[in-house]
């Protein structure tokens, strides 16, 4: 493997070592500034101190006694009085040396004519041979003149060196250079051999996505293995998944396992706000890498430069944006064969990325990350609780089987929160109770012990989440209950938390049992009551949505067919203009209608034909506020449909205030 060469490096990443430019050589400047007025300074000061005078006081004191020897007039402005040497050193001159040659005072003299006129009268009756001679000189202050031109240019230049000082590498400047003109430079971070401490060992719950990062890998370590049958480097590869699931990770991973130059850069940080930066920034950065091959970029975020030309919405017909991704879409098509260099990116919007950008010979892998399973969750926490000091009776299996739905991110977070309420508690150990409210933590949101609420609003709330658990539970497709709560978290009165069937399909019957669950509320409100409330907002939020789903895109709807307005394509996102026309949309409003009214029909013949256990459920949520599983099979029994569980996600039925 080659050395990387010092012309490769990223003068803006903390692990250059290579040797810095003092930036305060330019400093010179700055002294000589302050030469300039230290000698201004000296000379104004170790001049002969003149005393200014007014005209009537000369007239007065000085002419009148006939002690002025001569006046000199300098540049028609200054007249400069030079008194007899006799009287120096006594009388009103005391204060002045003897050996003083002058001039001893300065005063004004306005115009010319109106001197030379006032002094003759002045003199009237003074004979001719004793009246005072009048010179005038011209003098030039070339300190002043010269320190005039200067300063503003060394206060131009001091501020200029102030910017560039600013553009320096945490100086708080976005050029990310040692001066203005490193502002087209790369600002990717290079990591080298043994700098990432991240293997694929930290990385659990991604089996198959690591195996085909390894394979580039191991091709970067062992070429030879793969050219010798021909076979090319792949030029990228290209991470797509929901956020948290672990691409960023994995790629740290890649920079700690692969040995070789690894420039990590976001998206983002090739756009700034001056036109061609950020092309000049992937030329850069490619240039870097292909000195220093072999070599992995790693863009994260790649939607940021990487939508669609298309739905690129701008203002302006030349867009930053768009220059920044034809760079970047030329870079990656125009390497020679096994240059050695691969474009590692992430994002979690594949779905506005050009096609350009995503065809073979650019993109050649696009690898998908989905949420993990339980086995894949079990990996994580195991990986996520090794610092963790944990009680005997932690049980790994089972807190995978409760948090379905959740992401790597999601579980690291629980981990920590768990270990942040059991030293809140002065606890040895971080036990299962910590885990199960930090899962009700991360789901719903802090607890509100504080929140004011009346009887009658808890009594409503009370009746509402039984109606959820009650309807779920007789219904054979609907979620398993775990646990149902009136406790106020975040913006939720209340919640039913379920564990859901990782399914990867579902059928009509299944749907609709979802929809009948998630009215069970307001349902509940109605036959109790007689009325309905507010509360509701999040679950006709959500039937709306999963109506809709049915009818418009899954097919399910007997009426429109066998036909689907998804576009998975985001043709129609930046479009006025629906896929079809007015009469279908008319029809798929008032099939999602009389779905959901059909549904709620059903909810309200199942609380009413379990009415006695509704009952019960509330009035135990009022005495208790948390009921668990256990609570609910004492009221309802063993519940006819329940599956064996691989137990998956936790989700939360909340209901808004």
């Amino acid at each position: 493997m080659n050395k990387p060469s010092e012309n490769g490096r990223n003068s803006s990443g903390p692990d250059d070592n290579g040797p810095r430019r003092n930036f305060t050589s330019n400093s010179w400047i700055l002294y000589i500034l302050i030469a300039l007025l230290a000698v201004q300074a000296i000379f104004y000061f170790t001049s002969d101190e003149t005393k200014e005078i007014s005209w009537s006081e000369f007239k007065q004191e000085m002419l009148a006694n006939q002690d002025v020897d001569r006046i000199t007039v300098v540049n028609k402005e200054t007249a400069e009085v030079y008194i007899k040497k006799e009287k120096l050193g006594q009388g009103r001159y005391n204060d002045i040396d003897s050996g003083n040659p002058g001039p001893h005072y300065t005063f004004n003299i306005g115009s010319i004519e109106t001197f030379e006129k006032s002094l003759e009268e002045a003199q009237k009756g003074v004979p001719v041979d004793e009246r005072i001679d009048i010179n005038y000189v011209s003098r030039t202050n070339w300190v002043g003149n010269i320190l005039s031109w200067i300063i503003p240019f060394a206060i131009i230049i001091g501020i200029w060196l102030f910017i560039l000082r600013r553009m320096r590498p945490g100086g708080g400047g976005v050029g990310g250079g040692n001066n203005i003109f490193d502002m087209g430079k790369s600002k990717a971070k290079l990591f080298e051999k043994g700098q990432s401490d991240v293997t694929f060992d930290d990385v659990a719950g991604l089996e198959e996505v690591k195996v085909e990062v390894k394979e580039v890998v191991d091709f970067l370590k062992n070429p030879s293995r793969y050219t010798r049958l021909g076979a090319k480097i792949p030029k990228g590869v290209l991470l797509i998944g929901p956020p948290g699931t672990g691409k960023t990770l994995l790629a740290r991973a890649v920079a700690g396992e692969a040995s070789v130059p690894f420039y990590s850069i976001s998206g983002s940080e090739f756009v700034e706000m001056f036109v061609g930066v950020g092309a000049s920034r992937v030329r850069d950065l490619f240039k870097k890498a292909k000195q220093n091959s072999p070599s992995i970029i790693f863009i994260d975020e790649i939607d940021a430069v990487g939508r669609s030309r298309g739905k690129a919405v701008s203002l302006q017909s030349n867009d930053e944006r768009e220059n920044t991704l034809n760079q970047i879409l030329t870079e990656m098509d125009g390497f020679g064969v096994n240059t050695g260099v691969i474009v590692l990116a992430a994002t979690n919007r594949g779905d506005v990325l050009d096609r350009a950008l995503l065809r073979p010979g650019r993109f050649d892998r696009q690898i998908y990350l989905e949420l993990p399973t339980k086995k894949e969750r079990l990996a994580i926490f195991k990986v996520h609780t090794k610092p963790l000091k944990l009680s005997e009776e932690i049980d790994l299996d089972t807190l995978a089987s409760q948090t379905p739905g959740f992401s790597g991110a999601d579980i690291a977070n629980v981990c920590n929160e768990a270990a942040l309420i059991a030293a809140r508690r002065n606890k040895d150990a971080v036990d299962m109770r910590d885990f199960y409210d930090a899962t009700d933590r991360v789901i719903a949101g802090l607890e509100k012990k504080s929140k004011i609420i009346s009887d009658q609003e808890k009594k409503v709330i009370a009746y509402h989440e039984a109606g959820h658990a009650t309807v779920s539970w007789y219904l054979e497709h609907a979620d398993s209950l775990l646990k149902v709560s009136i406790v106020p978290r975040g913006r939720s009165l209340g919640a039913a938390w379920y564990l859901p069937q990782e399914n990867v399909i579902y059928n009509k019957d299944q749907l609709v049992d979802r929809l009948c669950a998630a009215l069970g509320g307001r349902a509940s409100e109605e036959v109790v009551f007689g009325k309905v409330s507010s509360g509701a907002l999040d679950d006709l939020e959500k039937v709306t949505k999963q109506a809709y789903t049915m009818v418009a895109y899954y097919g399910l709807n007997e009426k429109l067919g066998n036909i689907s307005y998804y576009d998975s394509t985001g043709q129609y996102e930046q479009s006025l203009q629906k896929p079809y026309s007015e009469a279908t949309a008319q029809m798929i409003d008032q099939e999602v209608h009389e779905l959901v009214e059909a549904a709620y029909k059903r909810t309200k013949k199942v609380l009413q034909d379990h009415r006695e256990e509704l009952e019960k459920l509330a009035n135990l949520l009022l005495e208790k506020e948390v009921v668990f599983k256990k609570d609910l099979v004492e009221i309802f029994g063993k519940r006819p449909y329940e599956v064996e569980e691989e137990k998956s996600e936790v989700i939360e039925d909340g209901d808004e205030e």
